[in-house]
């Protein structure tokens, strides 16, 4: 028997768990500079097969974990989307975040919103969390855009400096934005 989230289908995307078989495209997207321009860096294949395994045994362990974002007819693997516990101390930790990184190749269709949505609906009624979190990069625009579109809500005070990269890197000032489940019930269907 299987053990993690919910696998959510939306109109155009699947979400499901990793198949060893999904190595060669997460690959791809890990070593493409335009999807990892706001990410610290691409990663060559063995990485990305370390992430491919962790993530795989992350959603086999329990509720919080990225899955795999499929677009039928279009590519495989566009993705990857869910929730996962934020993995440094800060002054909103501890928290769940959702995140969504994306394809470049199938780019510009609403993948990211119509998954981070289905994410989102997914971690607040499976999970009962109060709140759900999600950062990015302050240069990261889309991203941005997409937390506005998730209708959550940005307070600049909790803006931060990540600690998992060095002092002066370009991607190290980040903004932080929340959802609570109740926005979520109003903003969310």
């Amino acid at each position: 028997m299987t053990t993690g989230p919910p696998e959510p289908v939306t109109r155009r995307l699947g979400l499901r768990r990793w198949r060893a078989d999904d190595r060669p495209a997460l690959a791809v997207l890990n070593a493409d500079p335009d999807v990892m321009a706001f990410l610290p860096a691409p990663s060559a294949p063995a990485e990305s097969d370390g992430l491919a395994d962790r993530l795989a045994r992350r959603l086999e362990a329990g509720p919080l974990g990225r899955g795999a974002v499929e677009a039928p007819g279009v590519a495989r693997l566009v993705g990857l989307t869910g929730r996962a516990p934020v993995d440094f101390e800060a002054p909103f930790t501890p928290a769940v975040e959702i995140g969504w990184p994306g394809a470049r190749p199938v780019g510009g269709r609403g993948d990211a919103i119509e998954g981070a949505t289905a994410g989102l609906g997914a971690t607040v009624g499976c999970l009962g969390l109060d709140q759900v979190v999600s950062g990015t990069s302050v240069g990261h625009r889309r991203s941005w855009a997409v937390m506005a579109r998730l209708g959550m809500v940005h307070d600049p005070a909790e803006d931060f400096e990540h600690p998992g990269l060095a002092e002066g890197h370009r991607l190290r000032r980040h903004v932080r934005d929340r959802i609570d489940a109740g926005r979520w019930a109003v903003v969310g269907r």
